[in-house]
C-alpha cells in the first residue's frame, strides 16, 4: 500500500477516534477504555504478525525503545485524551490536534536539524493563536476556570506529546519494520495500563457498556489502537516524518463532520475562526 493512503486511512480512523471516545467515556471510565483499547490494538496486531509470519522475538537493545514508546505513545497518550474529553468536545479536540504538525516541525528543526524559514516561523504564530482562540473559545479572561479549557490544554498537550512520540519512534521503526515496532509498543503500552487497570478494578465498567459503547469501544481497540498505528508506522518507515505528520491537517475536518453527524455538537464562530488559523498555520509550516 502507498505510504501517503497509509497515511491518510490512520488520519480518517483517528479522526473519528475522539467522537467514539467521546461517547465511550460517557458509559465507562478513562482507564477502562484506554485498557481495553490497547488491549485489542495489541491482539489484531500479533495477528497481523502471525499472518506475515514475522518474527516474535525481538532484539533485546530494542526493549527499552519500545517500552518508552508504549509508554509515551500508547499509554501516557490515549489516558491524556480520554480524560481531556470528560472535559471538552470533539469538535474542540479535532481541531487542536491539527497543530501537532507545528510541534513535528519545531522537533524536526531541533532533533534533526531540519532548516525553520521565515515562512515557517509565521506558520508557527498563525497555528499558536488560532490554537489560543480555540482553548479560550475567544474569551481570554477567566478562561483557565472553564472546564472545557482544561480539557482543551490537556489535548495541547496531547499534541506535543505525540510530536515527541513521533520523532521517538522513528530509528526502532527503521530497524524492525512497522509492523514489529508497533506490535512491541503496543503491548508494551497493555503493560504499562496493566497495574492501573487492575487497581481500579476497571473491569466493572464493561458491565455499564450500551451496544453503542461497545461498538465505540471496539472500533477505538481494532480500528484506531490495530490499524490505525500500523498505516502510521507503515508510512513513517518509508516517507519522512514531517512529510507524514503534515497529514494531521486533515484530521480536524474528520473530527468536526463526524462530531456534527454522530454526536450533535455545535461549532462556534471562534472555534471555526480559531480552527481555520490553525490549519492555516499548519499548511504554511509544511509548505514554506
Amino acid at each position: 500500500m502507498p505510504p501517503r493512503l497509509q497515511a491518510f486511512l490512520a488520519i480518517l480512523v483517528w479522526g473519528v477516534s475522539f467522537v467514539a471516545t467521546k461517547a465511550a467515556v460517557a458509559e465507562v471510565s478513562p482507564v477502562a477504555l484506554i485498557g481495553a483499547r490497547a488491549a485489542l490494538g495489541a491482539g489484531l496486531l500479533l495477528a497481523v504478525l502471525l499472518a506475515r509470519r514475522e518474527s516474535l522475538l525481538l532484539p533485546r537493545d530494542t526493549l527499552g525503545p519500545l517500552a518508552l514508546m508504549g509508554f509515551v505513545g500508547v499509554a501516557f497518550h490515549q489516558l491524556l485524551q480520554a480524560y481531556a474529553l470528560t472535559l471538552t468536545s470533539a469538535v474542540s479536540t479535532g481541531w487542536l490536534i491539527g497543530i501537532t504538525p507545528i510541534w513535528s516541525a519545531l522537533f524536526a528543526a531541533f532533533g534533526l536539524r531540519e532548516r525553520l524559514s521565515a515562512g515557517r516561523w509565521l506558520g508557527l504564530l498563525l497555528g499558536f493563536i488560532g490554537a489560543a482562540i480555540v482553548v479560550t473559545r475567544g474569551r481570554i479572561s477567566g478562561a483557565l476556570a472553564l472546564p472545557s479549557t482544561r480539557g482543551d490544554l490537556l489535548i495541547l498537550l496531547s499534541t506535543l506529546n505525540w510530536a515527541f512520540y513521533t520523532v521517538l519512534g522513528h530509528p526502532t521503526i527503521r530497524r524492525l519494520g512497522p509492523t514489529r515496532a508497533t506490535a512491541g509498543s503496543m503491548i508494551a503500552g497493555t503493560l504499562w495500563l496493566l497495574p492501573l487497570f487492575a487497581s481500579l478494578g476497571a473491569w466493572h465498567d464493561f458491565a455499564r457498556l450500551s451496544a453503542t459503547g461497545w461498538v465505540a469501544v471496539l472500533f477505538l481497540g481494532l480500528l484506531c489502537s490495530g490499524a490505525g498505528y500500523l498505516f502510521w508506522y507503515g508510512a513513517l518507515a518509508r516517507v519522512e516524518a514531517s512529510r507524514v505528520a503534515a497529514f494531521l491537517y486533515l484530521e480536524p475536518l474528520v473530527t468536526l463532520a463526524a462530531a456534527a453527524l454522530l454526536l450533535g455538537e455545535s461549532i462556534g464562530v471562534s472555534t471555526l475562526a480559531g480552527g481555520t488559523l490553525l490549519v492555516a498555520g499548519v499548511i504554511l509550516v509544511q509548505r514554506a
